[in-house]
């Protein structure tokens, strides 16, 4: 059955293309985060930093010291190191830019924690026990703000996942439509078919073959568009070095199921136009 002549169908591997190309971003936008969120928390569990005002002469302060050894003697931590200034400088470096730490910056004392997994010390407590020797001492918990940062990943990954049912239903929706349209252009031909003996779903699989083909293409488009686009935002990205900026790079997994797009429009076009087909046909007879 020639279908393809209908004005609708012409448009529908673009619009199909549009919801591909969109929906692919998304997916991609909220598996990047998923990737970052985890390599934030890599390394990062069961660790503290105690930072310490630096002295006047730039060397270790005698309450870092001392802070060292309240850590080395409280139970649950099971390492505590003093940062060196290079290893501080390194740490600098990513935000300030190679070079940009002036020899003489003051530069606070860190110690490096290392808790115990499942045995770690009450914050409240070590809190306390390092004022009483170090009283401007300040404890970074990196949980704390890892769970922010991650709350807010997870938050924007809820809105990607509403995006692409969204673009889903429109999806369905123009498909129910344009299969619609062609329906009631070849509405004689289906008449005709009917008259000679053939069943509405012989007709439903025609509307459903060249829905499907449609679908595919537009896919294909869409999904080819999109991987253009993630090509550019990685390479335009590859310079940068911010500790905390997700880095557009993808899994296998990921991958595959960014390709996997072009069939699933595929296979949602011809359902639902072998769906509404039917329907159609059964109010018609």
């Amino acid at each position: 059955m020639p279908l393809q002549d209908a004005a609708a169908n012409r448009f529908l591997p673009w619009i199909v293309a549009l919801m591909v190309y969109l929906a692919a971003l998304a997916l991609a936008g909220a598996m990047v985060l998923d990737s970052a969120v985890a390599r934030w928390r890599s390394g990062q569990d069961n660790t503290l930093t105690v930072q310490v005002p630096p002295a006047e002469n730039g060397a270790p302060s005698a309450q870092a010291a001392a802070a060292l050894e309240v850590l080395r003697d409280t139970r649950g931590v099971a390492a505590a190191r003093l940062l060196g200034r290079d290893e501080l400088v390194a740490l600098l470096e990513p935000w300030l830019g190679r070079g940009n730490v002036a020899p003489d910056l003051p530069l606070p004392d860190l110690i490096d924690v290392r808790l115990t997994p499942g045995a770690a010390p009450s914050l409240a407590v070590l809190e306390a026990r390092l004022k009483a020797v170090a009283p401007k001492a300040e404890i970074d918990d990196h949980g704390v703000w890892l769970d922010r940062i991650a709350a807010a990943a997870r938050t924007l990954q809820a809105v990607a996942f509403a995006v692409v049912l969204a673009i889903g239903a429109v999806a369905v929706g123009t498909v129910v439509f344009t299969t619609r349209t062609s329906l009631a252009v070849h509405h004689e031909t289906v008449e005709l078919l009917h008259l000679i003996g053939a069943h509405d779903a012989f007709v439903a699989r025609a509307f459903a073959r060249q829905a499907l083909w449609l679908g595919l293409r537009g896919g294909l488009l869409g999904f080819g568009l999109a991987a253009v686009t993630l090509a550019v935002v990685r390479h335009v990205t590859a310079g940068l070095e911010a500790p905390l900026l997700p880095r557009p790079s993808l899994t296998l997994a990921a991958l595959a199921v960014l390709a996997a797009l072009p069939v699933v429009s595929a296979l949602v076009a011809m359902v639902t136009a072998r769906m509404t087909v039917l329907r159609a046909l059964q109010r018609m007879t």
